[in-house]
């Protein structure tokens, strides 16, 4: 099984590499690919050194499953070109997630719509994943209605800029800003660029892709994304309309038992999901669950996950571990 990870310096594709080995993906020859400037660099995977390689060596080396994590433009660019060598490409980027021919999958929900075809696969946004997976549980059994959603986002889903910025202001130092504005001691309520409707295209990400992800355009979205001073985890405050009444000690047992969701709910003991608890691990953490006595049928509830890890990587392995499962690779 070869396996190419595309962007493999960034922080993202250096976490992918992390969670192949972490949860012994069979890969028999890695293919760390980067920009240009960074071919010939050399990358560590169980112990040992791999050389990058260049886009058009990947594609020549015919690696079975390209995970990428180089962003929208170099996706846009290269994936149709892994994908027409017959390489099955995973990409994080933004490019593809709303295109209406490409599959947009969080395997706990809809990995079942993917097919050997399916050449290029989205992996959805970070603050979407975690949202979407302590939601669907739910859904199935009361039907959501409306969701408002606010997001207390981490600096590295930015990236290693972001993470040096807030690094120097805390100790004083000068350096290169990710932000417009310092993050130390601070909330941007402004991720990615704002668009004509006032909203953030980050915000816009989380309210059409989570109508794609859980295949029912009834459901009404409203978003608020903010950058904090954290580097764990996202956190989002999520109040849920639902058409059906629900039992909150129901709901509490549906998603104890639902995949990937682990629920910290113990306000007496102030047990309650944290990003820094959160930090390293695959699941979604839920909790704060209280009924909403403002309106019916409404839920408030507390949802926290590692973005690096099921908002990017371990989203990305495990859509690549379903298809080898089910034999759809090659």
């Amino acid at each position: 099984m070869k396996v190419a990870v595309v962007g493999a310096t960034g922080l993202v594709g250096t976490k992918m590499l992390q969670v192949l080995a972490e949860r012994n993906f069979p890969v028999t020859e890695l293919i760390p690919v980067a920009s240009e400037k960074s071919v010939g660099k050399e990358v560590e995977y169980k112990g040992k050194k791999y050389k990058v390689v260049s886009m058009t060596d990947a594609i020549a080396a015919k690696p079975a499953v390209a995970l990428f994590s180089a962003g929208g433009s170099t996706s846009l660019e290269w994936a149709p070109k892994f994908a027409e060598a017959g390489i099955t490409v995973i990409d994080n980027s933004s490019a593809w997630r709303m295109d209406p021919t490409k599959k947009l999958v969080v395997p706990e929900i809809n990995a079942d719509a993917l097919t050997v075809n399916d050449k290029i696969i989205a992996n959805p946004n970070c603050s979407t994943i975690q949202m979407v997976v302590a939601l669907n549980p739910l859904h199935k059994k009361y039907h959501i209605k409306r969701l408002v959603v606010s997001t207390y986002q981490s600096v590295t889903g930015t990236g290693v800029k972001a993470v040096t910025q807030l690094m120097n202001e805390r100790q004083g130092i000068e350096g290169e800003m990710a932000y417009k504005y310092q993050i130390d001691m601070n909330a941007i309520p402004q991720i990615d660029v704002f668009l004509d409707n006032g909203y953030t295209k980050e915000e816009m990400k989380m309210v059409n892709e989570t109508k794609k992800i859980m295949r029912d355009d009834s459901i009404r979205v409203t978003a608020t994304t903010v950058r904090i001073p954290v580097m764990g985890g996202h956190s989002e405050s999520v109040n849920v309309e639902f058409d059906n009444e629900f039992d909150i000690n129901e709901v509490k047992s549906l998603l104890a038992a639902a995949p990937g969701v682990v629920l910290v709910d113990d306000p007496a003991n102030a047990k309650y999901p944290m990003p820094k608890d959160a930090h390293e691990k695959d699941e979604v953490f839920v909790g704060r669950l209280r009924r909403d006595e403002s309106q019916p049928n409404t839920l408030n509830m507390w949802i926290v996950s590692d973005n690096l890890r099921k908002g990017a990587a371990t989203n990305a392995v495990q859509i690549a571990e379903y298809l080898l499962q089910k034999g759809l690779l090659g």
